[in-house]
Protein backbone atom coordinates (compact mmCIF):
# COMPACT_ATOMS: atom_id res chain seq x y z
CA UNK A 1 0.00 0.00 0.00
CA UNK A 2 1.62 3.45 -0.79
CA UNK A 3 2.05 6.42 1.50
CA UNK A 4 -0.74 8.06 -0.28
CA UNK A 5 -3.21 5.44 0.18
CA UNK A 6 -2.40 5.26 3.93
CA UNK A 7 -2.87 9.42 4.45
CA UNK A 8 -6.43 9.55 4.35
CA UNK A 9 -7.23 6.01 6.50
CA UNK A 10 -4.56 7.79 9.41
CA UNK A 11 -6.41 11.14 8.91
CA UNK A 12 -9.44 9.10 9.77
CA UNK A 13 -7.97 7.24 12.88
CA UNK A 14 -6.69 11.15 13.82
CA UNK A 15 -10.07 12.23 13.48
CA UNK A 16 -12.09 9.34 15.47
CA UNK A 17 -9.27 10.03 18.20
CA UNK A 18 -10.52 13.74 18.44
CA UNK A 19 -13.74 13.06 18.59
CA UNK A 20 -13.15 10.16 21.29
CA UNK A 21 -12.11 13.36 23.37
CA UNK A 22 -14.60 15.30 22.61
CA UNK A 23 -17.56 13.65 23.58
CA UNK A 24 -16.60 13.40 27.18
CA UNK A 25 -15.81 16.96 27.20
CA UNK A 26 -19.83 17.93 28.43
CA UNK A 27 -19.30 15.15 30.83
CA UNK A 28 -16.13 17.15 32.45
CA UNK A 29 -17.27 20.52 31.61
CA UNK A 30 -19.86 20.15 34.19
CA UNK A 31 -18.21 18.62 36.81
CA UNK A 32 -18.23 20.27 40.19
CA UNK A 33 -16.80 17.89 42.48
CA UNK A 34 -13.58 15.79 42.52
CA UNK A 35 -13.80 12.92 40.45
CA UNK A 36 -13.08 9.52 41.91
CA UNK A 37 -9.46 9.05 42.91
CA UNK A 38 -9.54 5.65 41.74
CA UNK A 39 -7.92 6.53 37.80
CA UNK A 40 -5.00 8.49 39.88
CA UNK A 41 -4.47 6.31 42.83
CA UNK A 42 -1.68 3.86 40.76
CA UNK A 43 0.57 7.04 40.26
CA UNK A 44 1.41 7.73 43.99
CA UNK A 45 4.19 9.12 44.96
CA UNK A 46 6.69 7.00 47.17
CA UNK A 47 6.95 7.75 50.66
CA UNK A 48 10.06 9.54 50.39
CA UNK A 49 9.51 11.92 47.81
CA UNK A 50 6.15 12.65 49.14
CA UNK A 51 7.80 13.67 52.16
CA UNK A 52 10.16 16.37 50.30
CA UNK A 53 7.62 17.41 47.88
CA UNK A 54 6.56 21.27 48.82
CA UNK A 55 3.40 22.67 50.22
CA UNK A 56 1.48 26.12 48.37
CA UNK A 57 2.80 28.22 45.20
CA UNK A 58 6.74 28.43 44.39
CA UNK A 59 8.89 29.73 42.15
CA UNK A 60 12.34 28.09 41.18
CA UNK A 61 14.31 29.85 38.96
CA UNK A 62 18.00 28.79 37.11
CA UNK A 63 20.73 30.69 35.38
CA UNK A 64 20.63 28.57 32.62
CA UNK A 65 23.50 27.75 31.50
CA UNK A 66 24.32 24.89 29.53
CA UNK A 67 26.71 23.59 27.14
CA UNK A 68 25.82 21.50 23.68
CA UNK A 69 28.77 20.03 21.48
CA UNK A 70 26.38 21.77 18.18
CA UNK A 71 24.82 25.50 19.58
CA UNK A 72 27.54 25.46 22.17
CA UNK A 73 27.82 27.63 25.57
CA UNK A 74 24.24 29.11 26.08
CA UNK A 75 23.14 31.74 28.94
CA UNK A 76 19.39 32.44 29.70
CA UNK A 77 16.93 31.39 32.48
CA UNK A 78 15.02 28.89 33.36
CA UNK A 79 11.83 29.93 35.84
CA UNK A 80 8.85 27.76 37.12
CA UNK A 81 5.63 28.55 38.63
CA UNK A 82 4.34 25.37 40.84
CA UNK A 83 0.73 25.56 42.20
CA UNK A 84 1.41 22.62 44.39
CA UNK A 85 -1.94 23.38 46.94
CA UNK A 86 -2.02 21.44 50.50
CA UNK A 87 -0.88 18.46 51.62
CA UNK A 88 -4.80 18.27 52.54
CA UNK A 89 -5.64 18.25 48.54
CA UNK A 90 -6.43 14.54 47.81
CA UNK A 91 -4.42 15.15 45.21
CA UNK A 92 -1.35 15.93 46.51
CA UNK A 93 0.32 12.51 46.51
CA UNK A 94 -0.54 11.73 42.60
CA UNK A 95 0.55 14.18 41.04
CA UNK A 96 3.56 16.24 40.45
CA UNK A 97 1.61 19.35 40.58
CA UNK A 98 -1.69 21.24 39.95
CA UNK A 99 -0.40 23.42 37.47
CA UNK A 100 3.13 24.59 36.54
CA UNK A 101 4.00 27.64 33.84
CA UNK A 102 7.73 27.83 32.70
CA UNK A 103 9.05 30.35 31.10
CA UNK A 104 12.81 29.75 29.22
CA UNK A 105 15.01 32.14 27.41
CA UNK A 106 18.46 31.53 26.16
CA UNK A 107 21.47 32.37 24.24
CA UNK A 108 24.53 30.28 22.69
CA UNK A 109 27.26 31.03 21.31
CA UNK A 110 26.65 30.11 18.23
CA UNK A 111 24.36 33.05 18.22
CA UNK A 112 21.07 30.45 18.62
CA UNK A 113 18.51 32.04 20.70
CA UNK A 114 15.68 30.99 22.02
CA UNK A 115 12.52 31.88 24.19
CA UNK A 116 9.45 29.33 25.21
CA UNK A 117 6.07 29.30 27.27
CA UNK A 118 4.87 25.87 28.81
CA UNK A 119 1.74 25.67 30.08
CA UNK A 120 0.91 22.10 32.04
CA UNK A 121 -2.42 21.49 33.68
CA UNK A 122 -2.59 17.99 34.74
CA UNK A 123 -6.37 16.61 36.35
CA UNK A 124 -8.24 19.77 36.14
CA UNK A 125 -9.75 20.80 38.87
CA UNK A 126 -9.84 17.20 40.08
CA UNK A 127 -11.01 15.63 36.31
CA UNK A 128 -9.74 13.45 34.50
CA UNK A 129 -8.24 16.11 32.08
CA UNK A 130 -5.04 17.11 31.09
CA UNK A 131 -4.82 20.38 29.57
CA UNK A 132 -1.33 21.89 27.92
CA UNK A 133 -0.21 24.71 25.83
CA UNK A 134 3.06 25.12 24.10
CA UNK A 135 4.76 28.81 22.73
CA UNK A 136 8.51 28.62 21.28
CA UNK A 137 9.77 31.37 19.40
CA UNK A 138 13.66 30.21 18.03
CA UNK A 139 16.57 31.15 15.67
CA UNK A 140 19.18 28.18 15.61
CA UNK A 141 22.17 29.06 12.60
CA UNK A 142 24.04 25.89 13.88
CA UNK A 143 21.74 23.02 12.31
CA UNK A 144 23.55 20.39 11.32
CA UNK A 145 23.17 18.08 7.86
CA UNK A 146 24.86 14.80 7.58
CA UNK A 147 22.36 13.51 4.51
CA UNK A 148 18.73 11.97 5.15
CA UNK A 149 18.70 8.72 3.98
CA UNK A 150 20.43 5.15 5.60
CA UNK A 151 23.58 6.15 3.51
CA UNK A 152 24.27 8.53 6.99
CA UNK A 153 25.48 5.32 8.72
CA UNK A 154 28.36 5.06 6.85
CA UNK A 155 31.77 7.02 7.87
CA UNK A 156 31.76 11.13 7.58
CA UNK A 157 32.03 12.44 4.12
CA UNK A 158 32.63 15.79 2.64
CA UNK A 159 30.21 17.13 -0.13
CA UNK A 160 33.13 18.39 -2.20
CA UNK A 161 34.74 14.87 -2.16
CA UNK A 162 32.50 11.75 -1.25
CA UNK A 163 35.31 9.69 -1.66
CA UNK A 164 37.42 10.62 1.20
CA UNK A 165 36.01 9.52 4.43
CA UNK A 166 36.68 10.14 8.14
CA UNK A 167 36.63 8.00 11.40
CA UNK A 168 36.49 10.55 13.52
CA UNK A 169 34.43 13.75 13.74
CA UNK A 170 37.85 15.58 14.90
CA UNK A 171 39.22 14.40 11.66
CA UNK A 172 36.16 15.81 9.44
CA UNK A 173 36.39 18.96 10.82
CA UNK A 174 39.91 19.43 10.35
CA UNK A 175 39.22 18.73 6.72
CA UNK A 176 36.26 20.47 5.86
CA UNK A 177 38.29 24.02 7.20
CA UNK A 178 40.65 23.06 4.38
CA UNK A 179 41.46 25.56 1.74
CA UNK A 180 40.35 24.17 -1.48
CA UNK A 181 39.90 25.25 -4.99
CA UNK A 182 36.63 26.11 -6.03
CA UNK A 183 34.34 23.70 -8.08
CA UNK A 184 31.50 25.09 -10.42
CA UNK A 185 29.51 27.87 -9.08
CA UNK A 186 32.00 28.46 -6.12
CA UNK A 187 34.72 30.84 -5.21
CA UNK A 188 38.11 30.46 -6.19
CA UNK A 189 39.21 29.11 -3.00
CA UNK A 190 36.86 28.08 -0.96
CA UNK A 191 36.00 26.51 2.62
CA UNK A 192 33.56 23.56 3.56
CA UNK A 193 33.71 25.01 7.49
CA UNK A 194 29.95 25.38 6.82
CA UNK A 195 28.71 23.15 4.12
CA UNK A 196 26.44 21.20 6.51
CA UNK A 197 25.74 23.82 8.59
CA UNK A 198 22.32 25.75 7.95
CA UNK A 199 19.77 28.11 9.69
CA UNK A 200 16.14 27.83 11.03
CA UNK A 201 13.92 30.00 12.39
CA UNK A 202 10.76 28.90 14.00
CA UNK A 203 7.33 30.24 15.92
CA UNK A 204 5.37 27.64 17.38
CA UNK A 205 1.66 27.40 19.11
CA UNK A 206 0.56 24.27 20.61
CA UNK A 207 -2.87 23.02 22.07
CA UNK A 208 -3.04 19.34 23.78
CA UNK A 209 -5.56 18.14 25.82
CA UNK A 210 -6.40 14.25 26.94
CA UNK A 211 -8.00 11.95 28.90
CA UNK A 212 -7.64 9.33 31.70
CA UNK A 213 -9.55 6.08 30.63
CA UNK A 214 -10.98 3.42 32.75
CA UNK A 215 -11.52 2.64 36.57
CA UNK A 216 -7.68 3.41 37.23
CA UNK A 217 -6.92 5.97 34.87
CA UNK A 218 -3.63 4.44 33.15
CA UNK A 219 -4.69 4.93 29.86
CA UNK A 220 -5.06 8.21 28.09
CA UNK A 221 -6.48 9.14 24.78
CA UNK A 222 -4.95 12.94 23.53
CA UNK A 223 -5.35 15.14 20.79
CA UNK A 224 -3.68 18.34 19.82
CA UNK A 225 -3.67 21.23 17.23
CA UNK A 226 0.01 23.07 16.06
CA UNK A 227 0.80 25.50 13.72
CA UNK A 228 4.38 26.66 13.27
CA UNK A 229 6.30 28.87 10.62
CA UNK A 230 9.48 27.92 9.44
CA UNK A 231 12.25 29.77 7.11
CA UNK A 232 15.70 28.23 6.55
CA UNK A 233 19.00 29.57 4.98
CA UNK A 234 22.16 28.02 4.20
CA UNK A 235 25.36 29.41 3.97
CA UNK A 236 27.08 29.04 0.60
CA UNK A 237 29.22 31.78 0.00
CA UNK A 238 29.46 33.63 3.43
CA UNK A 239 33.03 33.86 4.86
CA UNK A 240 34.10 31.00 7.60
CA UNK A 241 36.81 29.68 9.35
CA UNK A 242 39.36 28.16 6.39
CA UNK A 243 43.48 26.32 6.76
CA UNK A 244 45.81 27.34 4.31
CA UNK A 245 46.73 23.52 3.85
CA UNK A 246 50.46 24.43 2.76
CA UNK A 247 50.93 26.81 5.77
CA UNK A 248 48.70 25.26 8.15
CA UNK A 249 48.12 29.46 8.72
CA UNK A 250 44.60 29.97 9.61
CA UNK A 251 42.75 32.38 7.47
CA UNK A 252 39.23 33.40 6.22
CA UNK A 253 37.11 32.01 2.39
CA UNK A 254 34.33 31.83 1.13
CA UNK A 255 32.14 29.11 2.20
CA UNK A 256 31.38 26.59 -0.72
CA UNK A 257 28.06 24.46 -1.75
CA UNK A 258 25.75 23.21 1.05
CA UNK A 259 24.96 19.74 1.96
CA UNK A 260 20.96 20.68 1.95
CA UNK A 261 21.18 23.47 -0.32
CA UNK A 262 22.85 20.30 -3.00
CA UNK A 263 20.17 17.90 -2.27
CA UNK A 264 17.23 20.16 -2.29
CA UNK A 265 18.61 21.31 -6.20
CA UNK A 266 19.20 17.58 -6.99
CA UNK A 267 15.45 16.33 -5.45
CA UNK A 268 16.66 14.27 -2.75
CA UNK A 269 15.20 16.55 0.70
CA UNK A 270 11.76 18.85 0.24
CA UNK A 271 11.19 21.61 2.51
CA UNK A 272 13.83 23.99 1.91
CA UNK A 273 11.79 27.13 1.25
CA UNK A 274 9.99 26.85 4.47
CA UNK A 275 6.49 27.67 5.24
CA UNK A 276 3.79 26.88 7.30
CA UNK A 277 2.97 23.63 9.08
CA UNK A 278 -0.32 22.82 10.23
CA UNK A 279 -1.01 19.63 12.14
CA UNK A 280 -3.25 17.66 13.71
CA UNK A 281 -1.89 15.42 16.84
CA UNK A 282 -3.26 11.78 18.53
CA UNK A 283 -1.82 9.92 20.65
CA UNK A 284 -2.82 6.88 22.54
CA UNK A 285 -0.94 6.52 25.57
CA UNK A 286 -0.33 3.87 28.70
CA UNK A 287 1.45 5.67 31.48
CA UNK A 288 1.90 4.17 35.53
CA UNK A 289 5.17 6.39 36.06
CA UNK A 290 4.21 7.88 39.83
CA UNK A 291 6.44 11.13 39.61
CA UNK A 292 6.45 12.18 35.67
CA UNK A 293 9.56 14.35 35.84
CA UNK A 294 11.99 11.76 38.03
CA UNK A 295 9.93 8.49 37.96
CA UNK A 296 11.44 5.35 40.48
CA UNK A 297 8.82 3.15 38.92
CA UNK A 298 6.55 2.03 35.97
CA UNK A 299 6.25 2.36 32.72
CA UNK A 300 5.26 4.65 29.86
CA UNK A 301 4.09 3.28 26.57
CA UNK A 302 2.63 5.47 23.41
CA UNK A 303 1.82 5.45 19.97
CA UNK A 304 1.88 8.83 18.86
CA UNK A 305 0.64 10.51 15.23
CA UNK A 306 1.29 13.64 13.45
CA UNK A 307 -0.70 14.27 10.60
CA UNK A 308 0.05 17.56 8.49
CA UNK A 309 -2.45 18.23 4.61
CA UNK A 310 -3.42 21.07 2.70
CA UNK A 311 -7.05 20.05 4.07
CA UNK A 312 -6.03 20.96 7.48
CA UNK A 313 -3.85 24.63 6.38
CA UNK A 314 -0.79 23.33 6.27
CA UNK A 315 1.72 23.63 3.15
CA UNK A 316 3.09 19.90 3.23
CA UNK A 317 1.94 16.31 3.12
CA UNK A 318 2.72 13.75 5.21
CA UNK A 319 2.10 11.72 8.64
CA UNK A 320 4.74 10.75 11.19
CA UNK A 321 4.16 7.62 13.32
CA UNK A 322 6.12 7.04 16.61
CA UNK A 323 6.02 3.98 19.17
CA UNK A 324 8.31 4.59 22.14
CA UNK A 325 8.13 2.76 25.64
CA UNK A 326 9.57 3.54 28.92
CA UNK A 327 10.34 1.56 31.95
CA UNK A 328 11.33 2.38 35.40
CA UNK A 329 12.42 0.03 38.64
CA UNK A 330 13.72 1.08 42.01
CA UNK A 331 16.45 -1.23 42.65
CA UNK A 332 17.03 -2.35 46.64
CA UNK A 333 20.49 -0.92 46.34
CA UNK A 334 21.23 2.49 48.49
CA UNK A 335 19.29 5.58 49.15
CA UNK A 336 17.27 5.92 45.56
CA UNK A 337 18.31 3.52 42.70
CA UNK A 338 16.10 3.72 39.60
CA UNK A 339 16.69 1.71 36.51
CA UNK A 340 15.42 3.65 33.29
CA UNK A 341 15.55 2.02 30.14
CA UNK A 342 13.49 3.41 27.24
CA UNK A 343 12.74 1.75 23.45
CA UNK A 344 11.60 4.27 20.15
CA UNK A 345 10.58 3.17 17.06
CA UNK A 346 9.46 5.74 14.17
CA UNK A 347 8.38 6.21 10.91
CA UNK A 348 7.40 9.38 8.19
CA UNK A 349 4.85 8.50 5.54
CA UNK A 350 4.90 10.69 2.51
CA UNK A 351 6.89 10.99 -0.90
CA UNK A 352 7.69 14.69 -0.47
CA UNK A 353 7.94 14.57 3.75
CA UNK A 354 10.27 17.81 4.48
CA UNK A 355 13.40 17.08 5.67
CA UNK A 356 12.78 18.97 8.53
CA UNK A 357 10.71 16.33 10.06
CA UNK A 358 13.25 13.66 9.64
CA UNK A 359 14.98 15.06 12.62
CA UNK A 360 12.70 14.67 15.12
CA UNK A 361 9.95 12.27 16.42
CA UNK A 362 6.70 13.92 18.26
CA UNK A 363 5.89 12.51 21.29
CA UNK A 364 3.12 14.31 23.83
CA UNK A 365 5.49 14.27 26.83
CA UNK A 366 7.79 15.82 24.67
CA UNK A 367 9.39 15.76 21.18
CA UNK A 368 12.85 13.56 20.70
CA UNK A 369 15.18 15.30 18.67
CA UNK A 370 17.21 12.45 16.60
CA UNK A 371 18.92 10.27 15.71
CA UNK A 372 22.25 11.82 17.62
CA UNK A 373 22.04 14.58 20.31
CA UNK A 374 21.38 14.59 24.11
CA UNK A 375 17.70 13.19 23.47
CA UNK A 376 19.14 9.71 21.73
CA UNK A 377 22.89 9.29 21.03
CA UNK A 378 24.66 10.67 23.40
CA UNK A 379 28.37 10.16 22.02
CA UNK A 380 27.44 11.44 18.53
CA UNK A 381 25.98 14.72 17.08
CA UNK A 382 22.91 15.98 16.68
CA UNK A 383 20.67 14.51 13.48
CA UNK A 384 23.99 12.95 12.56
CA UNK A 385 22.07 10.17 11.21
CA UNK A 386 18.77 10.84 9.39
CA UNK A 387 16.30 8.53 7.54
CA UNK A 388 12.73 8.11 6.96
CA UNK A 389 12.84 5.40 9.70
CA UNK A 390 14.21 4.79 12.95
CA UNK A 391 14.86 3.03 15.96
CA UNK A 392 16.89 3.28 19.27
CA UNK A 393 17.23 2.54 22.79
CA UNK A 394 18.17 4.19 25.90
CA UNK A 395 19.12 2.37 29.16
CA UNK A 396 20.48 4.69 33.01
CA UNK A 397 20.85 3.48 36.36
CA UNK A 398 20.34 6.49 37.85
CA UNK A 399 22.01 6.43 41.70
CA UNK A 400 21.01 9.25 44.03
CA UNK A 401 24.40 9.18 46.36
CA UNK A 402 23.26 12.15 48.82
CA UNK A 403 20.06 14.16 49.89
CA UNK A 404 20.86 17.99 51.34
CA UNK A 405 18.42 20.34 52.34
CA UNK A 406 19.50 24.22 52.75
CA UNK A 407 16.24 26.13 54.41
CA UNK A 408 13.67 25.16 52.27
CA UNK A 409 15.18 24.15 49.68
CA UNK A 410 15.91 19.77 48.83
CA UNK A 411 18.65 18.83 46.35
CA UNK A 412 19.38 15.06 46.13
CA UNK A 413 22.68 14.46 43.96
CA UNK A 414 23.31 11.32 42.10
CA UNK A 415 25.43 9.57 39.01
CA UNK A 416 23.85 8.22 35.99
CA UNK A 417 25.87 6.05 34.27
CA UNK A 418 23.99 5.18 30.44
CA UNK A 419 23.95 3.26 27.14
CA UNK A 420 22.75 4.12 23.94
CA UNK A 421 21.77 2.29 20.60
CA UNK A 422 19.85 3.49 17.42
CA UNK A 423 19.70 2.87 13.71
CA UNK A 424 17.91 4.72 10.44
CA UNK A 425 16.74 2.77 7.18
CA UNK A 426 15.17 4.29 4.39
CA UNK A 427 12.26 1.76 4.35
CA UNK A 428 10.69 1.11 8.53
CA UNK A 429 10.46 -3.08 6.43
CA UNK A 430 14.35 -2.71 6.96
CA UNK A 431 14.92 -1.77 10.35
CA UNK A 432 16.73 -4.46 11.95
CA UNK A 433 19.89 -5.22 15.01
CA UNK A 434 22.24 -4.82 11.56
CA UNK A 435 24.41 -1.78 11.54
CA UNK A 436 23.35 -0.51 15.05
CA UNK A 437 25.26 2.68 16.58
CA UNK A 438 26.48 2.46 20.33
CA UNK A 439 27.27 5.52 22.44
CA UNK A 440 27.73 5.10 26.21
CA UNK A 441 29.33 7.41 29.00
CA UNK A 442 27.81 9.18 32.70
CA UNK A 443 26.38 11.80 34.01
CA UNK A 444 25.83 13.54 37.42
CA UNK A 445 22.39 14.14 38.31
CA UNK A 446 20.83 17.42 41.21
CA UNK A 447 17.28 17.17 41.77
CA UNK A 448 15.97 20.07 43.11
CA UNK A 449 12.81 19.83 45.00
CA UNK A 450 12.20 16.85 43.47
CA UNK A 451 10.63 18.72 40.10
CA UNK A 452 13.82 20.19 38.40
CA UNK A 453 16.36 18.36 37.61
CA UNK A 454 19.66 19.08 36.85
CA UNK A 455 22.14 17.21 34.21
CA UNK A 456 25.44 17.03 33.03
CA UNK A 457 26.64 13.85 30.52
CA UNK A 458 29.30 13.05 29.07
CA UNK A 459 29.08 10.52 26.05
CA UNK A 460 31.60 8.37 24.06
CA UNK A 461 31.21 6.89 20.83
CA UNK A 462 33.63 5.80 18.26
CA UNK A 463 33.44 9.18 16.73
CA UNK A 464 33.05 11.82 19.24
CA UNK A 465 33.50 12.36 22.84
CA UNK A 466 30.70 15.09 23.93
CA UNK A 467 29.29 16.98 26.80
CA UNK A 468 25.98 18.52 27.74
CA UNK A 469 24.63 20.02 30.43
CA UNK A 470 20.96 21.73 31.46
CA UNK A 471 17.82 20.96 32.68
CA UNK A 472 15.94 17.61 32.46
CA UNK A 473 15.88 14.15 32.62
CA UNK A 474 16.82 12.62 29.12
CA UNK A 475 13.44 10.47 29.38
Amino acid sequence: MSAATLLPSRFSFSICLLALLLGWSGHAHGQQQLDSLAFVRVKRMSDADLAKKREGTFVTGLPDLSSDPVTGFGVGAKTNIYWNGRRTNPLFPYTPYLARLKANAAYFTSNAREFTLSLDVPYYRGSRWRFRVDFKAQQNPANLYFGSSEATLGRLRLPSNPAATFATYRDYNRARKTLRPGQAGEAALVTDALSNRFRETEFMLNLKADYALGQRGKWRVMGGYEIQHLAYKTFEGFEADAVNPVSGEETQAPNGASLLARDYRQGRIFGLEGGWVSLLQTALIYDTRDFEPDPTRGVYVEVANEFSNPIIGSEFRFDKLFVQGRYYRRLPVGRRTVLAGRVGVGNIFGAEAPFFEFQDQWSPDGSINALGGRQSLRGYRANRFLARSLAFANAELRVRLADVQVGKQSFGLGVAPFLDAGTVRDRWQDLSFDRVKLSYGAGARIAWNLSTIVFADYGLSAEDRLFYFGIGQVF
